[in-house]
Order: structure tokens, then C-alpha cells, then sequence
């Protein structure tokens, strides 16, 4: 291991018919497959057949609470419900990684660890969970709350929420079942523990009805960027996907998290940095750039404008002409990171609203790259090179065509290189991405 070369690590975010606000309304992209399981399908095992790390879905726990008839003007509005999708999927796929977003916030940790132990088992050790903490009112309102809660509780709650559920996980040690008739003995009783746990904001006995997990742990992915998502990240994640637009930025975070390992007792190579990407791809630059705004020209503008809202914490944008310069806003308690990223961008690049919303209806504050394949190859060699990034989460632009034309011309450059996988050379999660498997806290 120690002269392998490094590897780019690949996520394949899957959202509907693709990630462009406008994607839906493509006309080689058909709307309808956002309702179709055969779709969802159809992804993952391309996404398999290109040797990505893992197949990635995200998730929000409602619908904004704003004019219904601009809410239906967006495929956004269909999602399943993500561990159900996944643990199908484990059905039809054999080697990719599954994972799925769930919120610490309305979900108790027991109800989370089982779900993922079942799917880790299921899978043969392909799940991750992706921590968020849910930063919306509008679903804070599904949960019998008028308003979400302060963004620093709800990342101590979080902390707490993980000692749990690694806590359930570890509830059993490593093969327990002794399955012996004529003794009568089902399982080896001194490798069960109760955790009785009692905290700030849980009180859970466990344990699990069902073994320690295949992975020990499911790979645990963190997306939050904001101080309090850092220091998260830091003690708990072993995977982050990030927002970064520029190489300076982006190398100072990847940086700057690392650093913070140490103190948790963790070395660099336990945490893999995946910024978020968009790539365009044509034939030529030309052609790639003409696809790119072809998509743009799709977007309604009262759409991009309400995306916009959302991302800055519903700021009311009402009160401003659309090619105004982007005003100050004031900090909110929703996505914090997310909100400084494209403030900054607003002010580097001098942007009015309507620019602004523009570029986050691409990728909602991901980083959008047009060229050739090999041109996409380059800038993902460069960051990855140039300690930005241990891998990236591909966004694509249109569902299948844009994960097809990846799978099909950038992939195979990227191999060319030595820079990425030919071939699956283990079987879980971990083992694609390289992470230990951790040690249960009673061996």
C-alpha cells in the first residue's frame, strides 16, 4: 500500500433527471424518469460499470413552504425516501458504495443505527451515512417545531447523536453467533453490551437486535463546511463533501480540516475531502460551453430566484430589481457555509441577482467545469494534485446523458493516467476508500 499510487476516489451524486435547475426541461432529458425506480436503477449500474467509490443521494425532510405554483415549476419536488432507494438498489448492484443523507435532527440515533446496520448487512458492506443536521423551518414544521434549531446546538446535538449510534453499532463484538443446538447457546453472551447511554440530549440502552455492522461502521460522510461542520468533521467523518469554487480556497480547507485531525487522534488518510463538481462535457470546448448555456437558457427566472432565496436563508429578494448587485444579507441559522460561498462569489466576480442565481442553478454553489474530456481530466488531476482534493462528487448535469458521457470519455482518461481504478479490488465501502475498519470500543 505504502508505494501504490493515489488514487482519485469518485462519488456519483444521483438527484432525479440531474442537478441543473433547468435539467428537467432538457429536450433529450424525459421528466417522467424522475418517477421511475427503473431510472435509479439504470444509474447506479452505470455508475458500477465506471468503477465509482459509491452512488450518493441526498435528502430534505419536506417541501418549501412557498407560492405552489412556482413550486411546480421544479423537479425538485420528487424524492424518495433514500435508505428504502439504496437497500433496492443493494439488490441490484454488487460493488458501488451506497449512500444516503439522513438528518440527526428528526430522527432518533437508535432508528439510524439499525437502519444502517440492516443496510450495511444487506449490502455486504456498502453503506455510508451522510450526517446532516437540517438547517430549514419549513422542515423543521414537520416536526411538531415552528423553527429549526440554533445552528451551534444542532451540531453539539450531532456529536452526541454519533457517540450514540457508533455506540449501537458496537453493542455486539465480532462474530457472536454460536448457533450450537446441543448446548442450546444462540449466541456467546459475553459479546453482547448494553450502552446506557445518558446525555445532554439522548438516553438510549440499545443494543441492536442484529450483528455488529459488516463494515464495523458504515462509512461515516460529513457536508457540512461552517466552523461547527468542521469540527464535526473532524472528530466524527471519514468522507466530506464541500462546496469549493476556487484552488486557493479549496486548498485551504482541505488544509485547514486536516490539520484539525491530530487532535482527535486521526491521520490525514482517514479523512477523504470530495469537493462537489459539475462537469459539461462536449467534443470540443465549444461544443461543451454551447451545451452548458443551452441548459442555462432553460432556467425560469422566478425559479432561479427562489433557489437563491432559499440558499441564502429566504431572504426576501422581492424588494430588489433582478440585475441589482447582490446586497448584504445578515448571518441566518440554515446553511452557513453554503451562504458565505456564494456571497463570496458575488463579491469577487461583482455578480447582480440574476448572475448570481444563475450560477447556483448549474450546481447550487458547486464548482461547474466545460471542455473536452480531457480537459475536465486536467482540472480534477490539478486539484487533486495540488492538495485541493482526495476525490470529488460528480454532479451531473442531466440524467443519464450527463453520467454516461463521465462513465464513457472522462473515466477512461482519468485510467489512462494511472488515476484512477481499472478494475474494483476490494468488496466494501471502506475498502474502495481505503479507510480501517474501525475497532469496536470493547475490544
Amino acid at each position: 500500500m505504502a508505494n501504490q499510487k493515489r488514487q482519485i476516489k469518485l462519488g456519483a451524486f444521483l438527484q432525479s433527471v440531474g442537478h441543473h435547475l433547468a435539467a428537467w426541461r432538457h429536450p433529450d432529458v424525459d421528466p417522467e424518469n424522475a418517477t421511475r425506480f427503473s431510472h435509479l436503477q439504470q444509474l447506479a449500474q452505470t455508475a458500477e460499470r465506471g468503477k465509482f467509490d459509491a452512488i450518493f443521494f441526498a435528502d430534505a425532510l419536506g417541501l418549501p413552504h412557498i407560492d405552489q405554483a412556482l413550486l411546480s415549476k421544479g423537479a425538485v419536488t420528487y424524492f424518495w425516501e433514500p435508505l428504502t432507494v439504496l437497500s433496492a438498489l443493494a439488490l441490484n448492484t454488487s460493488k458501488i458504495g451506497l449512500i444516503s443523507t439522513v438528518s440527526t435532527s428528526y430522527l432518533q440515533p437508535y432508528h439510524l443505527a439499525r437502519l444502517f446496520a440492516s443496510l450495511d448487512h444487506l449490502s455486504q458492506g456498502r453503506a455510508g451515512w451522510n450526517l446532516v443536521t437540517s438547517g430549514t423551518d419549513f422542515e423543521a414544521r414537520n416536526f411538531s417545531l415552528q423553527q429549526q434549531t440554533p445552528h451551534s446546538e444542532r451540531y453539539r446535538k450531532a456529536r452526541e447523536y454519533v457517540d450514540v449510534v457508533k455506540g449501537l453499532w458496537d453493542g455486539w463484538d465480532d462474530n457472536p453467533y454460536l448457533f450450537d443446538k446441543a448446548a442450546g447457546q444462540f449466541f456467546d453472551p459475553a459479546k453482547l453490551h448494553y450502552l446506557n447511554h445518558e446525555g445532554e440530549f439522548f438516553s438510549v440502552a440499545g443494543p441492536l437486535q442484529s450483528a455488529r455492522p459488516v463494515q464495523g461502521y458504515p462509512v461515516i460522510v460529513q457536508a457540512g463546511s461552517s466552523e461547527d461542520g468542521q469540527n464535526l468533521a473532524a472528530a466524527t467523518a471519514e468522507v466530506v463533501f464541500t462546496a469549493q469554487q476556487f484552488l486557493p480556497a479549496a486548498q485551504a480547507f482541505y488544509r485547514g480540516l486536516k490539520d484539525k485531525l491530530a487532535a482527535h487522534g486521526r491521520d490525514e488518510d482517514s479523512l477523504k475531502i470530495m469537493p462537489g463538481v459539475m462537469p459539461i462535457i462536449g467534443r470540443t470546448a465549444e461544443e461543451a460551453e454551447e451545451k452548458y448555456q443551452a441548459l442555462q437558457n432553460l432556467i425560469d427566472p422566478a425559479v432561479g430566484i427562489a433557489l437563491l432565496s432559499a440558499f441564502l436563508g429566504n431572504i426576501d429578494l422581492s424588494r430588489y430589481s433582478i440585475d441589482d448587485p447582490v446586497p448584504d444579507f445578515p448571518d441566518t441559522e440554515g446553511w452557513q457555509s453554503r451562504q458565505q460561498l456564494l456571497v463570496d462569489l458575488a463579491r469577487k466576480d461583482n455578480l447582480s441577482i440574476r448572475q448570481l442565481y444563475q450560477k447556483v442553478a448549474g450546481a447550487r454553489g458547486h464548482r461547474i467545469i466545460t471542455g473536452t474530456a480531457s480537459d475536465i481530466a486536467d482540472q480534477l488531476e490539478l486539484w487533486f494534485t495540488q492538495g485541493a482534493a482526495d476525490g470529488f462528487n460528480i454532479l451531473p448535469a442531466t440524467l443519464p446523458q450527463g453520467l454516461d458521457e463521465f462513465v464513457d470519455q472522462v473515466i477512461p482518461e482519468l485510467q489512462r493516467r494511472g488515476l484512477f481504478r481499472t478494475e474494483y479490488t476490494g468488496n466494501t465501502l471502506r475498502e474502495h476508500l481505503e479507510l480501517a475498519r474501525p475497532r469496536s470500543q470493547y475490544a
